[in-house]
């Protein structure tokens, strides 16, 4: 990595580190030429869930709804992501965990589009732990996960790039993906105009720290970001990546973590 890169990195991470410590988890990052959203939260403290399916038993579909939805049983959504690629109806694609019952099983099958660019990979939480492991990997683990998406391609993997990326792809879209840094930290990100495959995933490795990150989806790539104004509505969504807080008004007990935040 060139002296200068390193100097920018190092900067970067100062700056993130000092508006950790101000209460800040997402702050704007310039990385080769590109601009993105990245967000930080420690799975020990934030409680990050994952949800598809309301009470009438249907998708959410969109951020708003599962606010509201969070709203009338007193919790808050702090942040939200679309969180892996989904069916037609919305379904999850490949495998599926939510509050411990796994809804879709692993899909390791080939095919056509960028989730079967293999390897795939899942994002999952475990006992207060993020991980993000390619796809046969996690199927050999046996882990349990209380919460996990399946999407795909990898976009590191065990510190290299997806071997399919291209330094000269034409193909240019608005991505979002998840990687997990060496600290533990859950890292999201999305670009803020459209960016190649090979720029997203070096953005993980090398700037953001993450041995291990995934494509969760691009053109749709959509973030409920509040306490910056941002709530994108433009595409209905599958599963969504959230983290949810109690209400003010509500007691931290009300909910222990995993129970009543479905």
């Amino acid at each position: 990595m060139p002296s200068l890169l390193r100097l920018v990195t190092a900067i970067v991470f100062l700056l993130a580190a000092k508006a950790a410590v101000a209460g800040e988890t997402c702050s704007k990052v310039f990385y080769r030429g590109d601009a993105y959203t990245v967000c930080r939260f420690d799975p020990a403290v934030s409680n990050i869930r994952l949800y598809e399916n309301g009470p009438a038993g249907k998708p959410y579909g969109s951020f708003q709804a599962l606010e509201d939805d969070l709203a009338s049983k007193g919790f808050t959504l702090r942040f939200a992501m679309n969180g892996g690629m989904y069916e037609e109806g919305l379904s999850p694609v490949g495998l599926y965990v939510e509050g411990g019952l796994q809804l879709k099983a692993l899909n390791t099958h080939g095919g056509w589009g960028n989730f079967h660019l293999l390897p795939n990979g899942v994002f999952y939480i475990e006992e207060g732990r993020a991980g993000v492991m390619e796809s046969r990997a996690f199927a050999a683990s046996r882990t349990k996960p209380s919460y996990a998406t399946q999407s795909g391609p990898m976009l590191v993997i065990d510190g290299k790039l997806h071997p399919s990326f291209l330094v000269d792809s034409t193909s240019l879209k608005v991505r979002n993906g998840v990687g997990v840094m060496a600290s533990g930290i859950a890292v999201f990100a999305i670009s803020d105009g459209p960016v190649r495959f090979h720029d997203f995933a070096t953005l993980f490795r090398d700037l953001l720290d993450c041995r291990n990150a995934l494509f969760l989806d691009g053109s749709i790539s959509s973030l409920f970001l509040p306490e910056w104004q941002r709530r994108d509505s433009a595409f209905p969504i599958g599963p969504i990546i959230a983290v949810v807080e109690p209400a003010r008004d509500a007691a931290l007990d009300t909910a222990p973590v995993g129970e009543g935040l479905r």
